[in-house]
């Protein structure tokens, strides 16, 4: 199952990284930009909390461009968050495994 719905509307997300183009390593391991469909995708570092819990940091994967003004330490919220499962084999043989969130936007908090 991919793709979950996730509603955040009783957490604060406050930005712990700024925004950044997404980047992996390619076979050579040189970083290269990721984009689907010709479309760059970004990543944000989240510290996720809510009244009287202690929080937990989140990587969001962002489909589109969050545009300017974005800061460590600024409130936000994410346009249409998803969160998807995920396990495979690594290299080594280890089994990886763990959720994936992603959004199609980044917006300030209300």
């Amino acid at each position: 199952m991919r793709n979950i719905p996730v509603n955040l509307g009783g957490y604060r997300l406050r930005i712990a990284e700024a925004p950044t183009m997404k980047t992996r390593k390619d076979k050579d391991g040189r970083e290269e930009i990721v984009t689907v469909d010709g479309v760059t995708r970004y990543v944000v570092s989240l510290f996720v909390k809510s009244d009287g819990a202690k929080g937990e940091e989140i990587r969001v994967t962002l489909e589109t461009d969050p545009g300017e003004g974005f800061e460590e330490g600024q409130l936000v919220e994410l346009i249409d968050a998803r969160v998807s499962p995920y396990s495979f084999r690594n290299d080594r043989g280890e089994t990886v495994s763990g959720m994936a969130f992603a959004a199609m936007g980044l917006k300030p908090a209300a």
